[in-house]
């Protein structure tokens, strides 16, 4: 079994009701960042991404921004 590295930006932004650029804006990270991040097409996240990510919509628990997905792939 596989394990996949899974940012949960897309369901965040619909359950905080905003938008990447808006996120952009209140992370000071980049729009091209965060929509990479999004798009899972990012190999490594830089802590302090998910440290302002998680400011930014005060999330306490680190499980609702980035967790493991399994995959079946042999």
């Amino acid at each position: 079994m596989e394990r996949n590295v899974v940012i949960n930006i897309k369901d965040l932004l619909a359950k905080y009701n905003i938008s990447l650029r808006e996120l952009s804006r209140r992370t000071d990270i980049r729009h091209a960042a965060l929509n990479e991040l999004a798009n899972n097409e990012r190999e490594f996240v830089y802590l302090n991404h998910l440290k302002k990510i998680a400011d930014a919509l005060d999330i306490d628990d680190m499980n609702e921004i980035i967790y493991f997905e399994s995959s079946n792939r042999e």
